[in-house]
């Protein structure tokens, strides 16, 4: 797989581990109040929840991260599109019900990282 490729998935994944850390660890603290624009009661309320969010997010990291190093090309590149896929379809929920800035964030660089990888 070029390089390009292997670097956009990459990103993809170390975005979703910082998106996990945000939700598992640092909801309830003002970075993660920052990122989500939470009101500090509002974080309190909905930790747990956050906590379920994050370790979904972590399993789109692990699954990127597995595509990166598995050792058959034709494989890696099946388990990075379909978790990719999984991404964007996140990204694009997340912009309905959430925040529309969602689909930049999440979405987009998923959708970047499918041209790539298609295109290797």
């Amino acid at each position: 797989m070029p390089w390009i490729a292997t670097l956009f998935v990459a990103m993809v994944a170390l975005l979703h581990v910082y998106i996990m850390l945000l939700e598992v660890l640092w909801w309830h603290t003002p970075r993660g109040h920052r990122a989500f624009n939470l009101a500090p009661e509002f974080a309190a309320q909905t930790r747990v929840l956050a906590i379920n969010q994050g370790v979904y997010n972590g399993f789109l990291a692990a699954g990127l991260g597995w595509g990166l190093v598995y050792p058959a090309p034709e494989i890696a590149a099946q388990i990075q599109l379909f978790f990719l896929a999984c991404v964007a379809i996140a990204g694009i929920v997340g912009a309905i019900t959430s925040s529309g800035k969602i689909l930049f964030v999440q979405t987009v660089p998923a959708l970047i990282a499918i041209f790539a990888v298609l295109a290797s």
